[in-house]
């Protein structure tokens, strides 16, 4: 059996058995939880939005949960993004404040210190990266930010859809091609003290933080939740999209 070493040959080194080109591969962060349906015991959760928005995008989705014996880099070898979606509350204690009542922790205490190490491992690496909700909210701590634990009880964040000002030149512009949109809305705390090196790039009518970029790496944060109407809303689509464009010319560019 020879190995050809030409261009075609080269080519199909990048595609499968059936001479399909390969699909970005996305590491999407799931959580660990008490009680799943239909399970006696716990289990493991992720977004089927969430991983439905991916694979609409052209992505395929691999979900990544808190327990592993390899370090956050080395479980992303391989993949050529990283989404980090939305879930329980951040501990406050990694901000500096003592939970409130209202503060819902993740079930697995090792959620947050997963997410942060895949978050931090993704940077460096410069692999690109979507953080919603949750995620866009973890980031900014692991950034040295901070949060507001619990948003007025008629806050508009809760369970609504209000518009989101997308600052001009940004890379959620860019992304959106909108410099105002409708979001999905439903979430109990907010950004407070913006973390280091993070740009915010969305505001909400009540100039709650709604979007974050990163100085130094391909990322984009959001409050909302894109992948409720992403099926529907091109603008929503778009983020799915950016990140598997992202993905795939990373994926490219090593090949």
């Amino acid at each position: 059996m020879s190995v050809r070493g030409d261009a075609t040959g080269g080519a199909a080194a990048g595609r499968g058995e059936q001479g399909a080109a390969r699909v970005p591969r996305i590491a999407v962060t799931g959580m660990w939880s008490n009680q799943i349906h239909g399970l006696r015991f716990d289990g493991s959760a992720v977004s089927g939005a969430v991983l439905r928005a991916v694979i609409r995008a052209g992505g395929e989705p691999l979900a990544l949960f808190a327990e592993s014996a390899l370090a956050p880099r080395d479980r992303l070898a391989g993949f050529d993004a990283l989404l980090v979606p939305g879930g329980n509350d951040v501990d406050p204690r990694r901000y500096g404040e003592e939970p409130l009542p209202t503060t819902t922790p993740a079930d697995f205490p090792a959620q947050d210190d997963f997410e942060a190490g895949m978050l931090a491992a993704a940077i460096e690496a410069g692999l690109p990266t979507l953080a919603i909700c949750r995620g866009f909210q973890l980031l900014n701590v692991e950034c040295g930010g901070s949060l507001v634990q619990d948003v007025a009880a008629d806050s508009i964040h809760r369970n609504s859809v209000h518009e989101v000002t997308v600052s001009p030149g940004s890379r959620l512009a860019g992304v959106l091609g909108a410099r105002a949109l409708p979001v999905s809305s439903y979430h109990h705390q907010a950004v407070d003290r913006v973390g280091a090196g993070l740009q915010v790039t969305g505001l909400a009518p009540d100039g709650t933080v709604e979007a974050l970029e990163h100085a130094a790496a391909p990322l984009l944060a959001v409050q909302w939740h894109p992948e409720d109407t992403a099926a529907s809303d091109e603008r929503q689509h778009a983020l799915f999209a950016w990140l598997i464009e992202r993905a795939r010319e990373r994926m490219d560019g090593e090949a």
